[in-house]
């Protein structure tokens, strides 16, 4: 099952809105096949194993990181093609919590006569898949908030200059970030005081669909998120705006190329789930959330991140420079968001820490995300 994962995880940044899925067939106590979910549309990995395998298939016991499917979707059913194959056996790290899945590719297979295990490395499996589990069990994108300050405190110094806080590591993380990841959002002040492009700068890598938080679309239409990659690759700018913005603001945006969408409005600022619902419409599965510290705040308040990664680059500002988060903020200690499942790692000479962070709600979620109660 640690090889069915190591396969899965070639297919990070390509399978989206599918999950990342590895699979070995075994018999005879040696690997006869492997495959893993290599782009969405594509065969999935127990297809790209069986196929491998070819008759060595029969009689033998395949490993899978997620339930197989037992619909019609893009593809046919994995389910049916191990049952053909004549499999005797098929050992699942974690359920699919998908509807249309959910123990039905389990019933399936035992019905004809497959023995059946799920729960091996489960906790791997839906850490993996974080962003598919979040979609199936929260029905909205997954959300990785990211931050960089100095030691101090501050996102830049007191005139505004916040390039660059950390080193290149640090940078080439969050490049790979937003290769892997649907979308990249930021808010209206990050537009108008930094202008940034919002690209993938590595070899390889794939953009982000831009996503501009900005109630009274402000927006420039000459900003340089609008410009296509460099490489070819066309930009997708999607404007979150309320009912105050003025429509000929509007009307430039998206003669420009964005795709301005009117939500409803929380204190004069666009509401961050009704946001998620329209991405996650477009099957826009995860965000990058990278500021500013307002709209940050409110996702937090909207218990809408899912991960955070904060860097912490060995500087002193000093002065008034601005914060990670800013919004209203908690009035006692005993409000603050805690975080769990904690990890540091070094980046140089840059410290990133990343973590969940744990809402009341989380109590229920947590069987979902890092216990094999979710294989049963």
């Amino acid at each position: 099952m640690a090889r069915a994962l190591e396969l899965a995880e070639r297919g990070r940044g390509s399978t989206s809105p599918n999950p990342m899925v590895g699979c070995v067939v075994v018999r005879d106590h040696e690997i006869v096949g492997e495959g893993w979910h290599q782009r969405a549309g594509e065969p999935h990995a127990e297809i790209h194993a069986l196929r491998a395998a070819g008759l060595a298939a029969r009689g033998s016991t395949v490993y899978v990181t997620l339930e197989p499917c037992n619909h019609h979707g893009r593809t046919p059913p994995c389910s049916r093609a191990l049952i053909e194959a004549g499999v005797k056996r098929v050992i699942i790290a974690a359920q699919d919590p998908n509807p249309r899945v959910d123990g039905r590719g389990i019933e399936a297979l035992e019905k004809a006569g497959i023995e059946v295990e799920v729960g091996v490395l489960a906790r791997e499996a839906t850490s993996q898949n974080e962003v598919f589990f979040t979609v199936q069990l929260e029905k909205r994108p997954f959300v990785l908030f990211k931050t960089a300050m100095t030691l101090d405190g501050k996102i830049a110094t007191s005139t505004g200059e916040s390039r660059w806080i950390t080193g290149p590591l640090a940078r080439e993380k969050v490049h790979r970030w937003r290769h892997e990841l649907d979308a990249i959002a930021v808010g209206i002040n990050t537009v108008l005081h930094d202008d940034p492009r919002l690209t993938t700068r590595f070899e390889g890598g794939y953009s982000p669909v831009k996503v501009i938080f900005d109630s009274a679309a402000r927006t420039p239409p000459q900003a340089k998120l609008f410009e296509d990659d460099p490489r070819g690759e066309r930009a997708r700018v999607i404007v979150f705006a309320t009912e105050k913005a003025s429509k000929t603001r509007v009307d430039a945006l998206r003669e420009r190329g964005a795709e301005v969408i009117t939500t409803s409005q929380v204190s004069g600022r666009v509401e961050i789930r009704t946001a998620l619902a329209e991405l996650l419409d477009r099957e826009l599965t995860s965000v990058l959330l990278e500021g500013g510290g307002t709209l940050s705040w409110s996702f937090f308040e909207a218990q809408a991140v899912d991960r955070l990664a904060w860097f912490i680059s060995p500087k002193l500002l000093g002065g008034n420079g601005a914060s990670p988060l800013a919004g209203v903020g908690v009035s006692r200690l005993a409000s603050a968001f805690h975080l769990e499942s904690w990890q540091t790692e070094a980046l140089g000479m840059d410290l990133l820490i990343t973590g969940r962070p744990l809402y009341p709600k989380d109590q229920k979620l947590e069987a979902g995300y890092a216990t094999e109660e979710v294989g049963r």
